[in-house]
């Protein structure tokens, strides 16, 4: 048997795994976060609810329309997608010009709001979404077990996420977006919709979340507070990676789920808090985050 630093290859290739699986979600979410923030200035507390959102919604077309996981993934992210546009517009567009803590407390907030209505409807006790045919089972890769469905995930994450990063940094809309955060006026003078453009980055950032939600309903179970353990990590994420940063919140929720992943093997009682400490360490160190722009 081949060990490193006493552990078992296997066991730490299947931690590994466990790390990548995570940092699927850190990405995704912080990405969403990052969105949201860099291009609306909006520290949104309601992420974690929109997450925990979009995995009920692929669980409700599934028990009550009969609507497979394929095309919940396409569904339940344009839905949630659709909720935050008309919160964004008809609520959170009116404390754009206020202190940022008004935005803050009212995504905080919205997220009580709608963990509690989900809460009333379906107990705080989780609810099992199975795992589609197609991704079922798994390969023997020689040095480990490899489960199709969460290799599934770590592939589907990255290619969102450098999606996202493209759509933002190299195309004309996303010029338009950071263009739009920088100078409004200025650019509603060459007659760009504005406030749509701020509509559909909220949408956007309300997409990704929720398509986190669909890819993790076959792993966790479908709770209420799925959203709630889940999204002090990935504030943590954000922060490591700097604010608003797209390339910071891709690369560092990777990163930080190995981190958490590999602390479980050589020195499980640190697992926990160990993004905390990274967190603690990058703040003292470049309190702008890795890919974070100074003051």
């Amino acid at each position: 048997m081949i060990m490193i630093l006493g552990v078992p290859l296997q066991a730490l290739l299947g931690q590994l795994l466990v790390g990548l699986i995570n940092g699927s979600f850190y990405a995704l979410l912080s990405l969403g976060l990052a969105v949201i923030f860099g291009l609306l200035r909006v520290i949104n507390f309601a992420h974690g609810a929109l997450y925990m959102l979009g995995a009920f919604t692929a669980l409700l077309l599934f028990s009550h329309l009969g609507i497979s996981y394929w095309f919940a993934l396409v569904l339940a992210p344009l839905i949630v997608a659709l909720f935050g546009m008309v919160v964004e517009r008809t609520m959170l567009s009116r404390l754009y010009k206020l202190d940022h803590l008004y935005g803050l407390l009212f995504t905080f907030g919205l997220a009580l709001t709608i963990e509690g209505t989900f809460r009333y409807f379906f107990g705080a006790s989780g609810q099992p979404y199975a795992v589609p045919p197609a991704l079922q089972g798994g390969t023997n890769l020689g040095f480990m077990f490899l489960p199709i469905y969460r290799g599934w995930v770590v592939i589907a994450s990255l290619v969102v996420c450098v999606g996202v990063w493209f759509l933002i940094e190299k195309t004309r809309l996303g010029a338009y977006l950071r263009a739009a955060t920088e100078n409004a006026t200025l650019v509603q003078s060459f007659g760009i919709n504005v406030p749509l453009l701020l509509t559909l980055t909220y949408g956007l950032g309300a997409a990704l979340a929720g398509l986190a939600g669909v890819l993790a309903a076959p792993i966790y179970q479908v709770s209420p507070l799925m959203g709630t353990n889940l999204i002090i990590i990935v504030f943590a994420v954000v922060v490591v990676g700097g604010m608003g940063s797209i390339m910071g919140a891709i690369f560092t929720g990777y990163m930080l789920g190995i981190a958490e992943g590999l602390t479980k093997v050589f020195y499980p009682e640190a697992s926990n808090i160990v993004i905390f400490v990274i967190m603690a360490i990058v703040l003292i160190l470049r309190p702008a985050g890795l890919f974070g722009k100074d003051a």
